[in-house]
């Protein structure tokens, strides 16, 4: 048998003797109208574009459901710490799609190299690299990262808080670019 032990003895808890961190601290909730409306805008398209459905019926429900979405998920796609002068920086992503894209047709033709040639088995030597980027920003490091592994031949296998990026290649010639051309081209869009 276990003997109680006086109530006395239990420390007491005084609820103005902890303080919360800085990082638990609630911040107000202020909801910014840009990035819903945004949110909001991208889903209409792409719903107008896909659904193929333009009767009143369908459109209503279409756009009830994009409401909804954007109401729920518009933090997601615009977090408040990105600066919201957006236009120019989407103008400077569109100058970079046509790069991403010719260095994934190259890529491709490269892996199909790979393939079709008859000593398949002697050149393609998967390996792993590591590296660091200057990049700074989520949103860039995220879009380094998914450039990375857009291009066939290689895969982002991790990034760290610090900018460590760790990249599967296919052959030697894949991973010699990294980071190199699309780093700087990422880092420009981003004015980093």
């Amino acid at each position: 048998m276990v003997p109680d032990t006086p109530k006395s003895a239990e420390p007491e808890s005084d609820p103005s003797a902890f303080s919360e961190r800085p990082s638990q601290k609630s911040i107000p909730d202020q909801r910014v109208p840009a990035p819903f409306i945004l949110t909001f805008l991208i889903l209409a398209v792409f719903w107008l574009i896909f659904s193929g459905k333009f009767d009143t019926f369908h459109l209503f429900l279409g756009m009830v459901s994009c409401l909804i979405v954007a109401t729920l998920s518009s933090d997601l796609f615009f977090p408040s710490r990105i600066d919201l002068s957006l236009p120019k920086c989407w103008f400077r992503f569109a100058r970079y799609i046509p790069w991403l894209l010719y260095q994934v047709f190259l890529a491709n033709l490269h892996v199909l190299y790979l393939t079709f040639h008859p000593k398949m088995m002697d050149i393609i030597d998967p390996h792993i690299i590591t590296f660091d980027s200057h990049l700074k920003s989520d949103v860039a490091r995220t879009t380094f990262a998914n450039s990375i592994t857009l291009t066939p031949g290689t895969i982002t296998v991790s990034v760290n808080v610090m900018g460590e990026y760790t990249v599967h290649c296919i052959d030697q010639s894949s991973g010699q670019a990294l980071p190199g051309e699309m780093e700087r081209r990422v880092g420009v869009v981003f004015r980093e």
